[in-house]
């Protein structure tokens, strides 16, 4: 039965059964069930597993060097749930000390699967939350790789800080606005939208928009600043209408691709 067939007092006991056979495993040296629900084809057993993982490093349940241990094991398993699964352990237990998970994130980044290297995404994105600063600096080392799709990821990856500050990332995001790969273009564009809708970070982002050099980004972040501000209009804090006019007044250019009908 799928996780979310099941009543919500019901999911609570599961989540708190795998919690417990989980520390089973770690007390036993086991893999048994981190390789049953690390597995699982339904993707919230395996959510409930490895956030169960960072609940018992959190609370002390378990030493965390063992658990480490445990999840070097997995990354090493040839289904790619599992490996997928572990890196987001890995990335819970990142949110508040990464240096003890770094090198899952190393490996898992170059993985051959996409599920492992979008949860090296999401990991990023949610250390880099709560743990800006040494998931930033990591992110940094891989921010010119010869890898287009490296790139690509790690644009991605830092995308979530930047809502909050997004001066935290315009700097990095900045230096791939020559990118030759348009794939990495269009990415930076889309996280430059997504960073310019909360309160405050509109005037941050257009602020360091002056300092770019690249007139076809630049008026393609611009356009996509104006849609995101549409799209997403129950969670802005301006309208289309007010952004655009914000634009207008702080940032000087020909013409806005997006105008409103």
């Amino acid at each position: 039965m799928a996780f979310y067939d099941l009543s919500k007092p019901q999911r609570e006991l599961l989540c708190k059964e795998i919690e417990t056979l989980l520390v089973n495993d770690l007390q036993s040296d086991s893999l048994t069930h981190f390789l049953h629900y690390f597995s699982d084809e339904d993707t919230y057993i395996r959510k409930t597993a490895y956030l169960a993982v960072g609940r018992i490093s959190k609370n002390g349940l378990f030493p965390t060097f063992k658990i480490i241990a445990t999840l070097n094991r997995l990354l090493k398993e040839d289904d790619f749930k599992t490996r997928q699964a572990t890196v987001n352990a890995a990335g819970e237990i990142g949110k508040t000390d990464f240096e003890i998970v770094q090198h899952f994130f190393d490996v898992a980044l170059f993985d051959e699967h996409h599920a492992v290297r979008n949860a090296v995404i999401g990991s990023v994105k949610k250390m880099g939350e709560k743990n800006p600063e040494p998931v930033l600096a990591w992110a940094r080392m891989y921010l010119h790789h010869a890898d287009k799709e490296i790139r690509r990821e790690i644009c991605h990856g830092i995308e979530l800080r930047g809502r909050t500050h997004p001066q935290d990332i315009l700097p990095m995001l900045r230096e791939l606005e020559f990118d030759k790969t348009a794939r990495v273009r269009n990415t930076l564009v889309h996280v430059i939208g997504q960073i310019s809708y909360k309160k405050g970070c509109l005037a941050t982002v257009i602020e360091d928009l002056k300092q770019w050099q690249n007139k076809e980004v630049i008026d393609k972040a611009i356009d996509e600043i104006i849609d995101v501000h549409d799209r997403y209009k129950n969670f802005t804090i301006l309208t289309q209408e007010e952004a655009i006019d914000y634009i207008n007044q702080h940032y000087h250019r020909t013409h806005l691709t997006k105008v409103l009908s």
